[in-house]
């Protein structure tokens, strides 16, 4: 059979046998967990046979499949994504991620406003051909296997989600928001830029959710990751991003979600003082009007948060306008001198 050049410049016979293919496993695998027969896969339409000790070969690299990858979406807790494998690349033994092709749709929506969104591989690629060396996004590359599908393979970040790396900041919301918040603001305002970076070359995330952030461990930058939804747009291209990015601030600013359920339990006083236009237009169990439940943020923060309640009868048009008001919000917390235990 014809050989492949790889995108490294070196060529491999395709397929290779298996005694070659075994020896190459043998590297980063215990003996006793080298398989004694491999079934060599270069077209992956039908994800769900390409299972656990499999190897993938596309564009004449290898990849050892290992498990499939799962996520929380819409509160669903360790959601399998079949078509996401976790793989060791026969090639230098790192851990990556190989993502096949998967078609999903969606209708979601954000108050009157409609988006159908859907799941586009052929994008991923282009974006991470766009953002190759940006630190604020995952890395890889796309590349098309036997049949055309074009699969993304994408270097594994090890370490925490923004999600869940806030909820260890400060012993409460107080001493968070006065000790920690500050930083977390600068990172997210990066963050921001990063999608405007995007914006600017004409092409949108299309699922920005705080479980898409991971803080490397390594470099200590935040990244952004997945970027394979796509969506229709009517009136503004970017729309559906930005009350994504309205929902982060909102939970980086609460330290976490703030719902109805938890003010009724914890305060009924607060909760009994909150109206329809106080929460979000998009999840109307979680309050955006922070300021009644904690009264030291700033109302120049407050303001920023209300462009994406129920209430608000102004959006952000684009990213320039949101990073705008950050500034002034960064502004006014770095003047705050009041700590944890001072305030009345």
């Amino acid at each position: 059979m014809q050989d492949s050049i790889n995108h490294r410049g070196s060529i491999l016979h395709a397929p290779p046998g298996q005694s070659e293919v075994r020896d190459m496993i043998a590297q980063y695998l215990p003996p006793a967990r080298v398989p004694r027969s491999v079934r060599i896969i270069t077209d992956t339409s039908d994800f769900f046979r390409v299972d656990y000790d499999d190897v993938v070969m596309l564009n004449g690299l290898l990849y050892l499949i290992r498990n499939y990858k799962r996520e929380g979406r819409f509160g669903i807790s360790d959601q399998p994504k079949f078509w996401v494998k976790s793989a060791i690349d026969l090639q230098d033994g790192s851990v990556k991620i190989i993502k096949m092709v998967y078609h999903e749709k969606f209708t979601s929506s954000v108050g009157n406003i409609t988006f159908d969104c859907f799941r586009s591989p052929k994008k991923e690629a282009r974006i991470l051909t766009l953002v190759k060396g940006h630190q604020s996004f995952m890395q890889g590359y796309g590349v098309e296997d036997s049949v055309g599908n074009v699969i993304r393979v994408i270097d594994l970040i090890k370490g925490p989600t923004i999600e869940d790396y806030v909820l260890t900041l400060g012993d409460d919301h107080e001493d968070y928001f006065y000790n920690h918040f500050p930083l977390m603001l600068q990172e997210y305002t990066e963050l921001v830029k990063a999608i405007k970076f995007l914006h600017k070359n004409g092409e949108k995330h299309g699922d920005i959710r705080r479980d898409h952030v991971f803080k490397d461990a390594a470099s200590g930058d935040y990244k952004w990751i997945d970027f394979d939804f796509n969506y229709m747009h009517k009136e503004n291209m970017f729309g559906y991003d930005l009350f994504g990015l309205g929902n982060i601030l909102a939970y980086l600013t609460g330290r976490g979600d703030v719902t109805t359920q938890e003010l009724r339990k914890a305060d009924n006083s607060i909760f009994r003082s909150l109206a329809p236009d106080d929460l979000n237009i998009i999840f109307n169990n979680r309050v955006v009007n922070l300021k009644k439940v904690y009264p030291y943020i700033p109302e120049v923060l407050n303001i920023v948060l209300m462009h994406f309640s129920t209430g608000a009868h102004i959006f952000y048009d684009n990213v320039d306008q949101l990073l705008q008001d950050l500034d002034e919000v960064r502004h006014a917390i770095s003047g705050m001198s009041v700590k944890k235990g001072q305030v009345g």
